[in-house]
Parts: C-alpha cells; sequence; structure tokens
C-alpha cells in the first residue's frame, strides 16, 4: 500500500453555483471529495488528507493533512461560495502544506479540482508543474465546468510539466446527468485494470512463458492426472470385484460346478492351442497306460509259482521262511479283491 500525504484545492469560485452537475458544481465537487478522502484513509491508515480553498477571500487552508476522516469532512460544510479561482496560489500553498507533513516517508500528492476559467498563463502553470516535479509532488486535476478549449490546454501542459513515470493524471468530465464522484471511480477502476494490466504483461516476460498458456498447461497437467487417477481407481475396482466373486465361489459348496467350468475352460484353451491339446491327449494316455500296467501287476502277484520262482532267484531268500511265506499270503489277499473287482468292471461295461 502507498504511504501518502495529499492536499486537495477545492474550487469555491462563483461558477460553483450552476446546476449544469446535479444538484450543483459545488455539491457535486463535495461528493467527490468526500470520496477521495474516503479512499484515501481507508487504504492505509497511516495515509493523511488535508484540504484548502483556492476562491473567495483568497487560498485558505482548511485542515492540515490528518488522518482524521470526520474532522476532514466536517471542515466542508458551511464553505463560502464567490470570487474567482487562483490555481497558482492554490498549488503553490498545497505544496508548502506537504513540505511540513510530519511524517517524511510519505509521498506527496496534490489533487486539483478546476471548475472554472484560469487567469494564469500556460507558462507560469508550467513552471509550477517543474517546481512540483524537482520536489517529487505528484499531482491529479480534475476538469469540469465549462467545456473551455484554452483552460484544457493550460491544465493538459501543466501535467505535462509535472508528470514524473505516469504519477500524474488529468480527468475530463464534460456536464451531464453522470455524477462527479462517478466518473471519479470509473476513472480510478480504469487506471487500476491498467496497472494490473501492465504488471501481468510484465511477470509473463520475466517467465518467458504467457499466463494463458500456463493456464492451459496446468489445465492439461490437471486432466491427464485426473483421468490416469480414474484409470487406476477402475483398475483396482475390477481386480477386487474379481476377488470378491472368487472368495464367494470358494465359499459356497458347489464342487460339481465348479469342475464343469473348469473342464470347458481348458476344453476351450485345448481347441485354441494345438500344443496344448497334444500334451492333455498324452497325459490321457499315460493315465490309461499306469492303470493298464497296475492291473498287470494285480495278476501277477496272485501267480503263486511266478512269485516263487522270483524269490528262488534271489540270492539269499529261502521260499520256504514262514516269514516270506506270511509276506506272500498278505500280499495274495491284498490283491485278489482289486483283481475281483477290475474282472467284474468289464463284465458290467458288457451289459451295458
Amino acid at each position: 500500500m502507498v504511504l501518502e500525504a495529499t492536499m486537495i484545492c477545492i474550487d469555491n469560485s462563483e461558477w460553483m453555483r450552476n446546476g449544469d452537475y446535479a444538484p450543483s458544481r459545488f455539491q457535486a465537487q463535495s461528493d467527490a471529495v468526500n470520496l477521495i478522502c474516503g479512499a484515501k484513509t481507508q487504504s492505509n491508515p497511516e495515509n493523511t488528507v488535508g484540504v484548502l480553498t483556492m476562491a473567495g477571500k483568497g487560498v485558505r487552508v482548511l485542515v492540515t493533512p490528518t488522518s482524521d476522516l470526520g474532522k476532514i469532512l466536517a471542515c466542508m460544510h458551511g464553505l463560502e461560495i464567490g470570487g474567482e479561482m487562483d490555481l497558482a496560489a492554490g498549488i503553490q500553498v498545497a505544496q508548502l502544506a506537504l513540505k511540513h507533513r510530519q511524517n517524511k516517508k510519505q509521498q506527496q500528492r496534490i489533487i486539483v479540482f478546476a471548475g472554472s476559467p484560469i487567469k494564469q498563463e500556460k507558462k507560469t502553470l508550467e513552471s509550477i508543474g517543474r517546481k512540483l516535479k524537482k520536489n517529487s509532488v505528484a499531482l491529479d486535476i480534475v476538469n469540469f465546468g465549462e467545456e473551455d478549449d484554452a483552460k484544457t490546454e493550460k491544465l493538459d501542459a501543466l501535467l505535462a510539466a509535472v508528470n514524473n513515470n505516469d504519477t500524474s493524471h488529468i480527468v475530463h468530465v464534460p456536464p451531464g446527468p453522470n455524477a462527479l464522484s462517478d466518473v471519479l471511480i470509473r476513472a480510478r477502476q480504469e487506471a487500476a485494470a491498467k496497472k494490473a494490466a501492465e504488471e501481468t504483461s510484465k511477470q509473463e516476460k520475466e517467465e518467458g512463458q504467457p499466463s494463458g498458456t500456463q493456464d492451459a498447461t496446468m489445465t492439461e497437467h490437471a486432466s491427464v492426472g485426473t483421468s490416469e487417477a480414474d484409470n487406476k481407481t477402475t483398475d483396482l475396482m475390477d481386480d477386487d470385484n474379481a476377488l470378491l466373486q472368487q472368495a464367494l465361489a470358494m465359499s459356497m459348496d458347489e464342487p460339481a460346478t465348479g469342475h464343469e467350468v473348469r473342464d470347458t475352460d481348458m476344453s476351450e484353451a485345448a481347441a485354441d492351442d494345438p500344443e496344448l491339446a497334444l500334451a492333455l491327449q498324452l497325459s490321457v494316455q499315460d493315465s490309461t497306460s499306469d492303470s493298464a500296467d497296475q492291473s498287470n501287476m494285480s495278476k501277477l502277484l496272485t501267480d503263486q509259482s511266478f512269485v516263487s520262482s522270483i524269490l528262488a532267484s534271489l540270492p539269499g531268500v529261502d521260499p520256504n521262511d514262514p516269514s516270506v511265506k506270511d509276506l506272500l499270503a498278505s500280499m495274495q489277499s491284498q490283491s485278489e479283491p482289486q483283481q475281483k473287482n477290475e474282472d467284474k468292471a468289464p463284465k458290467e461295461e458288457e451289459k451295458k
């Protein structure tokens, strides 16, 4: 926030009685002064504002720069209207009042309301402007009243002489239904918007990337990140659903259905993969041959003469030993039921 000490120069000349600004020039000027004083004191608690008049019996300081808004507004009541405006004297007295401000860190600014003809020459005003610039005093001019080209030319010359790095401004307010304070508010908003745009442009040049491109890039990154997060969330949900379904299937006591599903899946996979089909066929053949070999072995064990001849050929084994006989008897007893079952199965198949 800018720290400023401001002096407002009021035009209380005879021309302020005109009603081309509602309700009168002086009342419209008073409203604008109240607006400026409030804005200055609210923008920074340490700002100070003073008020002086430029007509009547002469330049008169109503209140020296102060931060008391009530004191500033009270000085506007009961002002005398009459005489001619002395712009040069008003600006010089305002500069003198700012010079004696208590806080020297405050920047100096003069705001002039000029609503009547100017009697000073152009060169005189330019000289005053250069003096203001030398002492680092900014100047804002509110030109209202009659549309006088000579007056406008003098004020423009004064502004050009005092302006330093665009710190001084001028606003031309023609007569009309618009209130003087409303026009000043629009002018202030436009100046603030222009300043913000300039700062943004300067920042973009320093960063080397336009703000629009940066916003687009950030939006694109955000959208991509969101889509990726959505995809990951969907994948996790699919995995969770699959695990949940598998857990439910395992908890249910339906072994037959489960075998049917697995058999169907294996058959479909074998149809698509010839190598898998060949491996399945070989495994079936191996299991069949294993069953056949086991059946043949059972038959051989029931043949007592064959077992005895085998045992007699083994070194150190006596077929007549009681323990060997008991072992052969137990093996035969186990093999006979199995052999009967195997012999019985083909007969049942033949019946079918």
